[in-house]
Protein backbone atom coordinates (compact mmCIF):
# COMPACT_ATOMS: atom_id res chain seq x y z
CA UNK A 1 0.00 0.00 0.00
CA UNK A 2 1.49 3.40 -0.89
CA UNK A 3 2.72 5.40 1.56
CA UNK A 4 0.05 8.59 1.76
CA UNK A 5 -2.26 6.23 2.76
CA UNK A 6 -2.21 7.10 6.37
CA UNK A 7 -2.20 10.46 5.28
CA UNK A 8 -5.71 10.23 3.88
CA UNK A 9 -8.33 7.81 5.71
CA UNK A 10 -11.13 6.57 4.47
CA UNK A 11 -13.20 5.79 6.74
CA UNK A 12 -16.19 3.77 6.53
CA UNK A 13 -19.49 3.73 8.44
CA UNK A 14 -19.73 1.13 11.13
CA UNK A 15 -15.80 1.34 11.26
CA UNK A 16 -13.74 4.56 13.68
CA UNK A 17 -12.26 7.37 12.12
CA UNK A 18 -8.44 7.10 10.71
CA UNK A 19 -9.62 3.36 9.21
CA UNK A 20 -8.25 3.11 5.84
CA UNK A 21 -10.19 1.36 3.08
CA UNK A 22 -8.11 -1.48 3.14
CA UNK A 23 -7.23 -3.20 6.42
CA UNK A 24 -10.84 -2.52 8.25
CA UNK A 25 -11.94 -5.19 11.01
CA UNK A 26 -14.90 -6.54 9.17
CA UNK A 27 -17.38 -4.74 12.25
CA UNK A 28 -18.92 -2.59 9.66
CA UNK A 29 -21.38 -2.19 6.77
CA UNK A 30 -20.19 -3.10 3.49
CA UNK A 31 -17.47 -1.36 1.40
CA UNK A 32 -19.26 0.86 -1.42
CA UNK A 33 -18.35 2.18 -4.81
CA UNK A 34 -18.85 5.10 -2.84
CA UNK A 35 -15.70 4.21 -0.52
CA UNK A 36 -13.70 2.97 -3.81
CA UNK A 37 -14.47 7.13 -5.49
CA UNK A 38 -13.03 8.82 -2.56
CA UNK A 39 -10.30 6.35 -2.03
CA UNK A 40 -9.24 7.83 -5.72
CA UNK A 41 -9.65 11.59 -4.65
CA UNK A 42 -7.62 10.88 -1.49
CA UNK A 43 -5.01 8.47 -3.38
CA UNK A 44 -5.28 5.68 -1.45
CA UNK A 45 -4.52 2.64 -3.50
CA UNK A 46 -6.06 -0.98 -2.55
CA UNK A 47 -5.76 -4.41 -3.38
CA UNK A 48 -8.21 -7.03 -4.90
CA UNK A 49 -8.40 -10.56 -5.37
CA UNK A 50 -10.62 -13.04 -7.00
CA UNK A 51 -12.69 -15.66 -5.05
CA UNK A 52 -14.80 -18.75 -6.16
CA UNK A 53 -15.90 -20.07 -2.67
CA UNK A 54 -17.13 -19.13 0.99
CA UNK A 55 -14.08 -20.28 3.37
CA UNK A 56 -11.16 -18.56 0.65
CA UNK A 57 -13.38 -15.21 0.43
CA UNK A 58 -13.96 -15.52 4.20
CA UNK A 59 -9.98 -15.76 4.24
CA UNK A 60 -9.36 -12.46 2.57
CA UNK A 61 -11.88 -10.78 4.31
CA UNK A 62 -10.82 -11.05 7.54
CA UNK A 63 -7.42 -9.99 6.06
CA UNK A 64 -9.01 -6.57 5.15
CA UNK A 65 -9.43 -7.09 1.42
CA UNK A 66 -11.92 -4.33 0.57
CA UNK A 67 -12.97 -5.99 -2.66
CA UNK A 68 -13.31 -9.37 -3.89
CA UNK A 69 -13.94 -10.72 -7.59
CA UNK A 70 -15.99 -13.61 -8.53
CA UNK A 71 -14.30 -13.66 -11.64
CA UNK A 72 -15.19 -16.10 -14.63
CA UNK A 73 -11.15 -17.32 -14.25
CA UNK A 74 -13.13 -19.68 -12.27
CA UNK A 75 -13.13 -21.40 -15.19
CA UNK A 76 -9.30 -21.77 -15.65
CA UNK A 77 -8.51 -22.09 -11.60
CA UNK A 78 -11.75 -23.72 -10.46
CA UNK A 79 -13.70 -25.33 -12.77
CA UNK A 80 -11.24 -26.87 -14.57
CA UNK A 81 -11.90 -25.41 -17.79
CA UNK A 82 -9.15 -24.71 -20.37
CA UNK A 83 -10.24 -20.86 -20.86
CA UNK A 84 -13.13 -18.54 -19.42
CA UNK A 85 -15.48 -19.06 -22.47
CA UNK A 86 -17.18 -21.73 -20.94
CA UNK A 87 -18.15 -20.70 -17.57
CA UNK A 88 -22.21 -20.16 -17.22
CA UNK A 89 -24.59 -17.52 -15.63
CA UNK A 90 -25.76 -20.50 -13.37
CA UNK A 91 -22.21 -21.16 -12.39
CA UNK A 92 -20.95 -17.63 -11.36
CA UNK A 93 -24.49 -17.38 -8.97
CA UNK A 94 -24.02 -20.00 -7.37
CA UNK A 95 -19.91 -19.38 -6.81
CA UNK A 96 -20.80 -15.78 -6.23
CA UNK A 97 -23.25 -16.46 -3.45
CA UNK A 98 -20.99 -18.77 -1.57
CA UNK A 99 -18.31 -15.27 -1.52
CA UNK A 100 -21.02 -13.15 -0.27
CA UNK A 101 -22.22 -15.58 2.42
CA UNK A 102 -18.20 -15.72 3.58
CA UNK A 103 -17.56 -12.22 3.58
CA UNK A 104 -18.81 -9.50 5.83
CA UNK A 105 -16.81 -6.24 4.83
CA UNK A 106 -15.91 -6.66 1.02
CA UNK A 107 -17.54 -5.45 -1.80
CA UNK A 108 -18.09 -8.58 -3.68
CA UNK A 109 -18.22 -8.03 -7.49
CA UNK A 110 -19.56 -11.19 -9.91
CA UNK A 111 -18.39 -11.37 -13.48
CA UNK A 112 -20.69 -11.27 -16.24
CA UNK A 113 -19.71 -14.47 -18.20
CA UNK A 114 -19.59 -15.31 -21.80
CA UNK A 115 -22.50 -14.50 -23.66
CA UNK A 116 -24.70 -13.61 -20.80
CA UNK A 117 -24.49 -9.74 -21.59
CA UNK A 118 -23.63 -9.36 -25.37
CA UNK A 119 -26.43 -9.54 -27.10
CA UNK A 120 -28.53 -7.11 -25.36
CA UNK A 121 -28.87 -4.31 -23.15
CA UNK A 122 -31.94 -6.02 -22.04
CA UNK A 123 -29.42 -9.19 -21.51
CA UNK A 124 -26.99 -7.38 -19.36
CA UNK A 125 -29.86 -6.08 -17.21
CA UNK A 126 -31.63 -9.65 -16.73
CA UNK A 127 -27.89 -11.56 -15.76
CA UNK A 128 -26.71 -8.42 -13.72
CA UNK A 129 -30.28 -8.51 -11.63
CA UNK A 130 -29.73 -11.88 -11.02
CA UNK A 131 -26.70 -11.74 -9.54
CA UNK A 132 -27.63 -8.82 -7.09
CA UNK A 133 -31.29 -10.20 -6.12
CA UNK A 134 -30.10 -14.44 -6.05
CA UNK A 135 -26.24 -13.55 -5.12
CA UNK A 136 -26.49 -11.25 -3.04
CA UNK A 137 -23.32 -9.25 -4.64
CA UNK A 138 -23.00 -5.30 -4.48
CA UNK A 139 -21.67 -4.84 -8.40
CA UNK A 140 -20.76 -6.58 -11.37
CA UNK A 141 -18.04 -6.59 -14.10
CA UNK A 142 -18.46 -6.93 -17.64
CA UNK A 143 -16.00 -6.43 -20.93
CA UNK A 144 -15.43 -3.93 -23.51
CA UNK A 145 -15.43 -0.48 -23.90
CA UNK A 146 -17.50 1.18 -26.59
CA UNK A 147 -19.36 -2.05 -27.64
CA UNK A 148 -20.61 -2.20 -24.07
CA UNK A 149 -21.83 0.91 -23.41
CA UNK A 150 -25.11 0.33 -23.89
CA UNK A 151 -25.18 -2.44 -21.43
CA UNK A 152 -22.93 -0.20 -18.52
CA UNK A 153 -25.90 2.51 -19.18
CA UNK A 154 -28.93 -0.13 -18.67
CA UNK A 155 -27.45 -1.78 -15.83
CA UNK A 156 -26.23 1.57 -14.08
CA UNK A 157 -29.78 3.57 -14.64
CA UNK A 158 -31.43 0.12 -12.96
CA UNK A 159 -29.33 0.60 -9.75
CA UNK A 160 -26.39 -2.14 -10.49
CA UNK A 161 -22.98 -1.15 -10.45
CA UNK A 162 -20.83 -1.20 -13.00
CA UNK A 163 -16.72 -2.21 -13.39
CA UNK A 164 -15.80 -2.35 -16.54
CA UNK A 165 -12.71 -4.46 -17.90
CA UNK A 166 -10.40 -3.30 -21.17
CA UNK A 167 -7.22 -4.61 -22.48
CA UNK A 168 -6.90 -8.22 -22.15
CA UNK A 169 -10.29 -9.44 -22.23
CA UNK A 170 -10.04 -12.97 -21.33
CA UNK A 171 -13.78 -13.75 -22.96
CA UNK A 172 -11.83 -12.35 -26.72
CA UNK A 173 -9.09 -15.06 -26.17
CA UNK A 174 -9.91 -16.78 -29.50
CA UNK A 175 -10.54 -13.27 -31.43
CA UNK A 176 -6.90 -11.98 -29.77
CA UNK A 177 -5.62 -15.51 -31.06
CA UNK A 178 -4.30 -15.45 -27.21
CA UNK A 179 -3.29 -13.86 -24.25
CA UNK A 180 -1.57 -10.80 -25.72
CA UNK A 181 -0.09 -7.19 -24.31
CA UNK A 182 -2.68 -5.01 -25.82
CA UNK A 183 -2.39 -1.01 -26.91
CA UNK A 184 1.41 -1.39 -27.63
CA UNK A 185 0.86 0.77 -31.13
CA UNK A 186 -0.76 4.29 -31.23
CA UNK A 187 -3.71 2.99 -32.75
CA UNK A 188 -5.07 0.95 -29.95
CA UNK A 189 -3.57 2.88 -27.35
CA UNK A 190 -5.81 5.94 -28.07
CA UNK A 191 -8.60 2.78 -28.71
CA UNK A 192 -8.19 2.09 -25.36
CA UNK A 193 -8.34 5.58 -24.09
CA UNK A 194 -11.20 5.98 -25.52
CA UNK A 195 -12.89 2.83 -24.39
CA UNK A 196 -11.95 4.00 -20.65
CA UNK A 197 -13.47 7.40 -21.38
CA UNK A 198 -16.60 5.65 -23.15
CA UNK A 199 -16.97 3.70 -19.85
CA UNK A 200 -16.55 5.93 -17.21
CA UNK A 201 -19.21 8.43 -19.19
CA UNK A 202 -21.77 4.92 -19.17
CA UNK A 203 -21.37 5.21 -15.51
CA UNK A 204 -19.25 2.17 -14.61
CA UNK A 205 -17.64 3.27 -11.01
CA UNK A 206 -14.26 1.14 -12.03
CA UNK A 207 -12.09 -0.04 -14.68
CA UNK A 208 -9.96 -2.94 -14.84
CA UNK A 209 -6.50 -2.80 -17.27
CA UNK A 210 -5.24 -5.82 -17.70
CA UNK A 211 -2.35 -6.61 -19.98
CA UNK A 212 -1.52 -3.32 -20.83
CA UNK A 213 1.96 -1.09 -21.19
CA UNK A 214 2.38 0.93 -18.20
CA UNK A 215 3.05 4.17 -19.52
CA UNK A 216 -0.63 3.85 -21.00
CA UNK A 217 -2.19 2.54 -17.89
CA UNK A 218 -1.11 5.66 -16.39
CA UNK A 219 -2.11 7.75 -18.86
CA UNK A 220 -5.68 6.49 -18.39
CA UNK A 221 -5.63 6.21 -14.48
CA UNK A 222 -4.43 10.31 -15.00
CA UNK A 223 -7.20 10.89 -17.04
CA UNK A 224 -10.02 9.06 -15.24
CA UNK A 225 -12.16 10.42 -11.89
CA UNK A 226 -12.70 6.60 -11.68
CA UNK A 227 -10.24 4.15 -9.95
CA UNK A 228 -8.28 1.91 -12.55
CA UNK A 229 -7.38 -1.72 -11.48
CA UNK A 230 -4.49 -3.06 -12.80
CA UNK A 231 -3.27 -6.59 -13.37
CA UNK A 232 -0.58 -6.40 -15.84
CA UNK A 233 -0.38 -2.17 -15.95
CA UNK A 234 2.44 -1.63 -14.00
CA UNK A 235 2.23 0.01 -10.73
CA UNK A 236 0.65 3.69 -11.37
CA UNK A 237 -2.78 2.25 -11.70
CA UNK A 238 -5.00 2.70 -8.48
CA UNK A 239 -5.88 -0.29 -6.91
CA UNK A 240 -3.96 -3.74 -8.41
CA UNK A 241 -6.01 -7.32 -8.49
CA UNK A 242 -4.69 -10.86 -8.91
CA UNK A 243 -6.00 -14.07 -9.25
CA UNK A 244 -5.79 -15.53 -5.67
CA UNK A 245 -4.32 -19.10 -6.78
CA UNK A 246 -1.99 -17.27 -8.96
CA UNK A 247 -0.95 -14.95 -5.95
CA UNK A 248 -0.89 -18.19 -3.47
CA UNK A 249 1.09 -20.72 -5.73
CA UNK A 250 -1.54 -22.87 -6.34
CA UNK A 251 -1.28 -22.71 -10.53
CA UNK A 252 0.31 -24.93 -12.26
CA UNK A 253 2.55 -24.30 -15.31
CA UNK A 254 3.51 -20.91 -16.91
CA UNK A 255 2.02 -17.49 -14.90
CA UNK A 256 2.45 -14.49 -16.75
CA UNK A 257 4.78 -12.41 -16.14
CA UNK A 258 2.90 -9.58 -13.95
CA UNK A 259 2.17 -12.54 -10.87
CA UNK A 260 3.78 -12.59 -8.02
CA UNK A 261 3.64 -15.47 -5.92
CA UNK A 262 3.49 -14.69 -2.42
CA UNK A 263 3.42 -18.30 -0.59
CA UNK A 264 3.58 -22.07 -2.18
CA UNK A 265 0.18 -22.97 -0.97
CA UNK A 266 0.13 -25.99 -3.44
CA UNK A 267 3.64 -27.43 -1.66
CA UNK A 268 2.36 -26.83 1.37
CA UNK A 269 -0.67 -28.83 0.76
CA UNK A 270 1.12 -31.61 -0.69
CA UNK A 271 3.18 -31.63 2.21
CA UNK A 272 0.13 -31.94 4.22
CA UNK A 273 -1.42 -34.70 2.35
CA UNK A 274 1.48 -36.58 2.16
CA UNK A 275 1.90 -36.40 5.99
CA UNK A 276 -1.48 -37.62 6.61
CA UNK A 277 -1.22 -40.08 3.93
CA UNK A 278 2.07 -41.45 5.74
CA UNK A 279 0.65 -41.90 9.39
CA UNK A 280 -2.37 -43.33 7.95
CA UNK A 281 -0.16 -46.13 6.03
CA UNK A 282 1.78 -46.20 9.39
CA UNK A 283 -0.70 -46.73 11.48
CA UNK A 284 -0.29 -43.33 13.37
CA UNK A 285 -3.44 -41.89 12.57
CA UNK A 286 -6.20 -42.14 13.82
CA UNK A 287 -4.36 -41.92 17.41
CA UNK A 288 -6.14 -43.03 20.83
CA UNK A 289 -7.04 -39.06 21.24
CA UNK A 290 -9.28 -39.15 17.98
CA UNK A 291 -11.19 -41.75 19.40
CA UNK A 292 -14.77 -42.12 20.47
CA UNK A 293 -15.31 -44.34 23.32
Amino acid sequence: MSSNTSAHPIAAAGEGPGLTLYGGDGTGRRVTVRDLARAKQAGERWPMLTAYDAMIASVFDDAGIPVLLVGDSAGNNHLGYENTVPVTMDQLVMLAGAVVRGTRRALIVADLPFGAYQESPEQALRNGTRFLKEAGVGAVKLEGGQRSAHQVEALVAAGVPVMAHLGLTPQSVHTFGGYRVQGRDEESAEQLIADAKTMQAAGAFAVVLECVPEELAARVTDLLEIPTIGIGAGARCDAQVLVWTDMAGMTTGHTPKFVKQYVDLRGALGDAAKAFAGDVVGGAYPGPEHAFH
